[in-house]
Parts: C-alpha cells; structure tokens; sequence
C-alpha cells in the first residue's frame, strides 16, 4: 500500500515538471511556425495534453470485450469533460488569487472574452448532440462517431486560421538551450516531444496506480470511470494552468482548457460510439447536465462582462452538486 501512495507522488511530481518543459516548449513552437498565440493553447496545447485521457477511453472500448471496461471508457468520455468545465476553471481562479502578488495584473484577467465565448458555444452546441446519443436507440450511432471527427477538424481549422487579441508577451529561454534567445528548430521539437512522453508515461502511471487504490478501498467501477480517473487524466491541463497562470499567461491557461475540452467532446465521444452502445444512465446523465450547467455559467458570466477570478471558482461548486447527487443515487 505505501508503495503506491510513493508512486502517485512521484508521477504528480514528474508530470509537474513535465509540464513545465511542455509549456515553455509548446509556446516556442507557435513562434517558430507562426501559430497564433491563441491557437497554441486551444490546439497545440490542448491536442498534447490530451493523449493520456484519450488513450485511456480507446483502450478501455476498443481493445476491452467486457461490458465492464467499455462502460468505463464511456464514463471516462463523460467524466473528462465535467472536471475540465468545472474544477479545471475554479484552479483557474484560486490561482489568479494565490498568485496575485506576483502578477503583473493582479487579481484581473487578461482574456478575450468574445474568443473564450466562442469556444464555449463550439462546445456547448457538440457536448448536447454527444449526450442526446446516449439517451436513445438505433443502428446508425457508428456513423454520428464521424461526424464528431468532422466537427474537430473543422474547429481545428478554424482556430488555426482565427485571428485574436493577445497582448505581447516576453518568451522565456528554452529550458534545453537556455543561453540562446532564438532557440533552433530542432531543440524546440526535441523539448515537446520529450516533455510529451514524460506526461503521457507518469500520467498512466498515476492513473493506474489510483484505479489499483481504489479497489483496495473498494470503489465501484463507475466511481473510478466519473470522478477517480478524470481527475487524474486531467492533471496536466490542470497542471498547465497553473503554470500559465502564475506567469500571467491566463489567455492560455484558459484556451488550453477550452481546446481540451473540445477534443473531450469529439475524439473520445467518436470512439464510444464506434465501440460500445453509448447508452447513459442516471450518474452519465447527470454528469453531462452538471458540465452544460457550468459552462451555461460561465458563458452568462462572458457575456456579462464579469468574469473574475471568484467566479471562475465557483464553477467548481458544480462538481461539488454532482458528487453529493452521485454518492446519494
């Protein structure tokens, strides 16, 4: 048992710092090719960080025959979306708190509101269609997977090709050539590459590691699927916020969690329909009504014009109502 409560650690610590090569490296590629600084955090970083919680959902539905397994991967494609719309922004906003004093802005938030907004609207106007498919019956499911495909790689390219407002902002030196100003191509691809196989390897690690504590502390299945690994899969969103944060980078913070959330809403949602029925119950549909609350929240607060970091943390009450509502059903 002390074994594995070591080897959570160390992997919170490697992928820690895994995500602090990743963000320096990954803010050097949009330079290098010239991706708008927008689009690093809903695309390059978000398809980066990723991997791990879509990886878990294949494995889980396509190469797992018991009804067991695919269940988790479908509650793994549910549960992703719910900890990035709800305690992925809340870290957000208790970290523009914690780190005020060494901000430049303080307390307030340097966002393009508009921008934010649109990418909740993409994933609002998805997420529905993803929940909608498990309420019903029929033989054509297979078939909307690709349609999820088509509505990621027509976000992609139209982020790629968004214009946004951004301030300018001092790169930091490329942690493995730290003495050049303008790194070369090579060491900036070497870095996210990298940085990416440490985040992808101790986020299995950790992810395997809770999921074997929860069964020595006899957790069902569907606790793991909705509120265990979710949390751990996205770590490294969470992690790559507060890092961006803390340097006052919250427009990338808060565009990888956006980006992210998109992919959580296409790629794993078109395998489960590939691979399994897709068919919700009571704790999956409440998952995805708890996720639109949130962003319906923060979308209101958009239009507002009252984002804050407070009310950035009050998304996380969302989650706090859909573990009290989990553990009482």
């Amino acid at each position: 048992m002390l074994s594995l409560y070591v080897t959570l650690l160390v992997a919170i610590i490697v992928i820690y710092y895994s995500c602090e090569l990743f963000v320096n490296a990954i803010e050097w590629v949009g330079r290098k090719f010239n991706v708008a600084q927008c689009a690093v955090g809903t695309i390059l970083a978000a398809f980066g960080t990723a991997l791990p919680e879509s990886v878990v959902t294949l494995m889980a539905v396509a190469f797992n025959s018991s009804a067991e397994q695919k269940d988790i991967g479908i509650g793994a494609a549910l549960g992703g979306p719910l900890v990035l719309g709800t305690i992925s922004y809340a870290v957000v906003g208790l970290c523009i708190i914690f780190f005020r004093k060494k901000r430049d802005l303080g307390v307030e938030i340097d966002i393009d509101s508009k921008k934010l907004s649109r990418d909740q609207l993409w994933f609002v106007s998805i997420f529905i269609f993803k929940v909608l498919m498990g309420l019903f019956i029929f033989s054509l499911k297979p078939l909307a997977g690709i349609l999820f495909l088509a509505a990621y790689a027509l976000y992609f390219y139209k982020e790629m090709g968004a214009e946004c407002v951004i301030s300018e902002e001092v790169m930091e030196p490329l942690t493995f050539q730290p003495q050049k100003k303008n790194p070369t191509v090579f060491w900036v691809l070497s870095q996210t590459f990298i940085s990416l196989m440490l985040i992808f390897i101790s986020s299995h690690l950790f992810v395997k590691n809770l999921e074997a504590l929860s069964i020595s502390w006899n957790m069902s299945p569907l606790i793991v699927s909705l509120l265990i690994s979710p949390i751990a899969t996205e770590l490294p969103e969470i992690l790559n916020a507060v890092i961006w944060v803390r340097q006052g980078k919250e427009t990338l913070a808060l565009g990888n969690i956006s980006g992210a959330m998109m992919i959580q809403a296409t790629i794993p949602t078109a395998l489960g329909l590939f691979f399994t029925p897709w068919l919700f119950d009571f704790h999956l549909i409440w998952a995805g009504c708890m996720t639109l609350l949130s962003i319906f929240y923060l979308l209101l607060t958009l239009k507002q014009d009252k984002l804050s970091p407070r009310r950035l943390v009050y998304a996380g009450g969302f989650y706090l109502l859909f573990s009290c509502i989990f553990f009482i059903k």
